[in-house]
């Protein structure tokens, strides 16, 4: 089967009037052949990446230099036609992000919008950007370009005085020593406190806020706390074969610990085999140890934290690796996970706390900290500073979420991502796109606060392939940047990407490490967009180069709850554009073969209505920005414990979904009848054992039916239906009517809209 099949097409998605009969899709055929060649791979045991098979920790040496870290490239998936990347490192450079658009810049960029330039490195922008505005309202390609400079403050705002980032690092040491000498918090969380706001007001900073006041709303919502969210104890419905229970409270659990003075023992994850494995051993013999077992000083983080530092262990995990990585380049997003209320001075007992979205909820997952070792070392993810563990233990954290260390083994960066920030992944075919819209969704993206990754498609025959310009196919890269230079050809959209592992192997054409092109921008330009000519694995490359060498593009859209929870922690007043997040909504389900919910896909016509469907009710207000009348919305249908369930053989369902239009004035759930009578409206293209299928589509205003579903019928497991729709979401919901829970979802278009992907 054609890698294409396999993809997320919802930029093809057709828009259906209803009405004829329906046709089975291709779904029956898709499922064949995912039979045939082993399935996606997404979750398989046999699907083993980065795996280390020398893989044998030395001994420190004090003062001895160190020695290079390996690299532990990822294995292809067997017998599956699509390369999985696992290692998607989906990131956003803030820090490096313009300063406010100058008038000399917008009326550039209006010029070269209406001139196409010439050559390679970014030629033809003419009809590029023309396109990219269809569906902003007319506004200027300046417009847009400039309102991503909003997110840091409006004009005449703290925008211009940070618009070239040292002013970030100037806060984040005065705030983190005025919190250690003034209020007594440990130089360790002081420093922690300083990157936080050094980071939120470089990057949220809004009019009528000074840098004093900023500065102390901030100081003052972290030392008091507000920086928590409310996580709750998870225990999993019965049964759930290897789901764990989470019911440890970290502050009780380390008072304890304290007043009888003793280190943290886990009950719930212990320091033995099972905690490792459930089915393959490691091949080396693993001791437990505590950090102060291995180094004589350690320490939770290390300086600054960096994506570059985190490296890989023996573990094929990289997928985790590269998200973990990308949680070094938002500080706001990284302390919701690693919480800064720890460290291994002031209080330590033994025990640490991490904090990970649990489908639909925020959950504190609680470990102590005895490590895997061999040798003395650390034997899975560890940071290149010897005497740093917060990215050890996170990962120990993680392996608890999900039952053993071996659980982790293959996966996808996505879904990591979404278990960090709860966000919802969108992928894009960018063979199948227009670039209009590929620089449309990018800067949307990048606008609110969006986390990117590309990649190109596996050699079948060998894995990691170098081609001559120098990527690399069946790898995965980020997007960590997006700006414009002035190059030979005129203003020209520049996209930073970098390569996970942090190597030399980097683009080598136009816009690479110290080709001419650069030639033709200034020294002051070059450190206001952040370019270094290392061998760090990253690297520039123009937008139209972008497009043309990488194939998928991936999206991981930051919840409404994040963002609102970043905005209420600091209490500082951002830009409008800001505050137009994804608003979502989230509904448990089930296909349950006892309850007659498990009706599989359309290829089933007896059964298919039986199938758990959904009522929605889009509304388009007149302050939409959508002309034609209709909304832009993501449907998502994720599928729990299926990483759990390997302990006993179980793999994630091959899934999908479709929206109808319905009556408007239907109330129950739609007949067998009618749903052969009509096409959908949206769907997913395959059936696919990933654990989350999407589709984004829009639709003009009305009633509609989303019914997620399996392939095969009498498939039981359960799922997390989400919508997100780019403005305000009202809902109702109703009885449950024949066997269908139906709710109702009212949704308001907000002022801007994403592109349509139809």
């Amino acid at each position: 089967m054609s890698d294409d099949e396999y993809r997320h097409e919802d930029e093809e998605e057709e828009e259906y009037e209803g009405g004829g009969g329906d046709d089975d899709y291709g779904y029956e055929d898709n499922q064949e052949e995912q039979q045939d060649d082993g399935g996606y791979g997404y979750d398989g045991n046999d699907y083993e990446q980065g795996e280390a098979e020398d893989y044998e920790p030395e001994p420190y040496e004090e003062d001895a230099e160190p020695e290079p870290e390996p690299e532990y490239e990822d294995e292809p998936p067997e017998d599956n036609d699509v390369e999985e990347h696992d290692d998607v490192d989906l990131q956003r450079a803030d820090e490096d992000d313009d300063g406010p658009v100058t008038e000399e810049q917008e009326s550039a960029f209006a010029t070269n919008a209406e001139e196409p330039g010439e050559g390679g490195g970014g030629g033809g922008m003419g009809s590029l950007v023309k396109g990219a505005l269809d569906g902003f309202g007319g506004s200027s390609f300046g417009d847009i370009i400039g309102s991503i400079s909003k997110i840091a403050g409006e004009q005449g705002g703290l925008s211009n005085i940070m618009s070239s980032g040292g002013m970030e690092q100037i806060v984040q040491k005065m705030l983190g020593e005025a919190a250690h000498r003034f209020l007594g918090i440990n130089p360790e969380t002081g420093a922690i406190i300083g990157a936080i706001a050094g980071n939120i007001i470089f990057n949220m900073g809004g009019r009528g806020n000074s840098l004093t006041n900023i500065g102390k709303i901030i100081l003052d919502n972290i030392i008091s706390g507000k920086y928590k969210r409310d996580v709750h104890p998870f225990v999993p419905p019965v049964p759930t074969p290897g789901a764990a229970t989470f019911g440890l409270n970290f502050h009780e659990e380390r008072e304890k610990c304290l007043a009888n003075k003793v280190l943290f023992e886990d009950p719930e994850f212990p320091a033995a085999d099972r905690s490792i494995y459930y089915k393959t051993p490691p091949d080396k013999h693993i001791e437990w140890k505590r950090p102060g077992e291995i180094v004589e000083d350690p320490q939770l983080i290390v300086g600054e934290k960096s994506r570059f530092d985190v490296k890989q262990g023996a573990l094929g995990d990289c997928w985790l690796l590269a998200a973990v990585a990308n949680l070094t380049l938002r500080d706001e997003l990284f302390y919701r996970v690693v919480p800064p209320d720890q460290s291994f001075t002031e209080n330590y007992a033994g025990i640490f706390h991490f904090q990970f979205w649990r489908y639909g909820q925020w959950i504190d997952v609680v470990v102590d900290d005895r490590l895997p070792t061999v040798n003395g070392r650390l034997y899975y993810m560890h940071s290149h500073e010897h005497n740093e563990f917060w990215s050890a233990l996170l990962e120990k954290a993680y392996a608890k979420l999900y039952g053993s260390y071996e659980n982790l083994e293959g996966g996808t960066t996505a879904e990591a991502l979404e278990d960090f920030t709860g966000g919802l992944t969108e992928f894009y075919n960018l063979r199948k796109t227009e670039k209009s819209t590929i620089l449309a969704m990018m800067i949307r993206g990048f606008q609110m606060g969006s986390l990117f990754g590309c990649s190109i498609d596996a050699d079948p025959h060998q894995k990691e392939a170098p081609l001559e310009n120098g990527l690399v196919r069946g790898h995965a890269y980020s997007i960590t940047a997006l700006h414009t230079v002035e190059g030979p050809y005129g203003e020209t959209p520049l996209v930073r990407i970098r390569n996970p592992w942090g190597n030399s192997k980097e683009w080598n054409g136009a816009w690479s490490d110290g080709s001419s092109e650069w030639n033709y921008v200034d020294d002051q330009k070059r450190a206001e967009i952040g370019v270094k000519f290392a061998n760090d694995g990253e690297f520039w490359m123009s937008f139209d180069d972008f497009c043309t060498n990488f194939m998928e593009m991936e999206i991981c859209n930051l919840s409404a709850d994040v963002m609102n929870e970043i905005s209420e922690m600091t209490g500082v007043q951002v830009s409008e554009h800001q505050k137009h997040q994804w608003d979502e909504q989230a509904q448990d389900g089930e296909w349950s073969t006892a309850k007659g919910t498990a009706g599989g896909c359309a290829n089933n016509p007896d059964t298919y209505a039986r199938n758990p469907q959904y009522g929605t009710h889009f509304i388009v207000t007149e302050d939409s920005v959508e002309q034609d009348g209709k909304c832009t919305v993501i449907v998502a249908v994720l599928q729990k414990y299926r990483r759990e369930m390997r302990t006993v053989g179980k793999d994630s369902l091959p899934i999908g979904f479709a929206v109808y239009q319905a009556d408007p004035y239907a109330n129950g759930a739609a007949s067998a009848d009618f749903l052969l009578a009509h096409k959908p409206t949206a769907r997913t293209r395959v059936f696919i054992n990933m654990r989350e299928v999407t589709c984004r589509f829009r639709v003009p205003a009305g009633n509609y039916i989303i019914l997620p579903c399996t392939f095969d019928p009498n498939c039981d497991g359960e799922f997390l239906l989400r919508i997100y729709v780019n403005g305000k979401l009202q809902t109702r919901y109703s009885e449950h009517l024949s066997s269908s829970p139906l709710c109702f979802f009212s949704i308001k278009c907000p002022h801007f809209q994403p592109p349509s992907m139809m």
